[in-house]
């Protein structure tokens, strides 16, 4: 009997030590609104990407892309307005290109147009209100996955959503600190609807950029294994996002930021 005692008294101890260390984890959940968001930290001009897999995390880099994303501070409807033109490349060929235009102070869509080498064409305008595929409005598609798609653009048309296809740039606008989580609500027009995506600030770490500077970064983290995991490191000082390690299934993708561009 004494034995089981303090067995009982043992795992006591050890359940409280965790409570503890989880109480003394703070973290704040951020909802991420049009006032959280802040269009400044956006860089215009061209950034690229190299883009590559790995089958496993000592296995031979593969099926890389090279990623162009311009930002361009314009005018739109007599509206001040951000521009997104991005190029995905193969070593052969280009195989995506999409366009969107955001509301200048709360990065809301819109204007957004996708371009894929199947070839299939997607044009959402959330100002007139109008979706289309190759040129053809989804209003007259009745095929069950338009009309999902129409389903899902209408209802991200009543709300104010971040779009998926720019998270990126997106991750440059947030109001980082230690411990905070960020519910965004995401949609990628074409896609599924809008969902409160959760991404977590885990901590810091440094990457060593051209001529051996420290670069401070914010360690953003979406989604867990063993599914599917993302890591984003995030200057502090710039927002850009200079690297991205996914991990699924035991295979790797990553987005490594170039330091020049042509």
């Amino acid at each position: 009997m004494k034995k089981k005692i303090l067995n009982y008294t043992l795992i006591l101890a050890i359940v409280s030590l965790f409570t503890i260390v989880g109480y003394g984890q703070k973290t704040d959940t951020v909802i991420v609104d049009a006032s959280k968001v802040n269009t400044k930290f956006l860089t215009p001009g061209t950034h690229r990407y190299l883009v590559y897999f790995k089958m496993g995390k000592d296995s031979s880099r593969t099926k890389y892309q090279l990623w162009s994303r311009t930002i361009n501070f314009i005018s739109y409807q007599d509206h001040d307005a951000i521009s997104i033109t991005q190029e995905w490349e193969d070593n052969n060929s280009i195989v995506h290109t999409a366009y969107s235009v955001v509301k200048g102070n709360d990065f809301t869509t819109l204007y957004h147009k996708t371009w894929w080498k199947r070839p299939v064409s997607f044009t959402f305008d959330f100002v007139k209100k109008q979706a289309s595929l190759d040129d053809v409005s989804l209003s007259i598609k009745t095929d069950s996955v338009n009309i999902n798609r129409l389903s899902a653009f209408e209802k991200a048309s009543s709300q104010y959503f971040l779009n998926w296809h720019l998270d990126l740039e997106v991750f440059s606008l947030l109001p980082y600190k230690t411990g905070a989580i960020f519910k965004i609500n995401f949609y990628d027009p074409g896609f599924r609807p809008p969902s409160s995506e959760l991404y977590s600030v885990i901590g810091s770490d440094t990457l060593t950029g051209y001529n051996n500077e420290q670069i401070d970064c914010w360690l953003l983290q979406h989604g867990s294994l063993p599914e599917n995991q993302e890591v984003y490191w995030i200057s502090k000082k710039t927002r850009e996002v200079l690297k991205l390690e996914q991990e699924f299934s035991g295979k790797f993708r990553y987005k490594i930021k170039l330091g020049f561009s042509d």
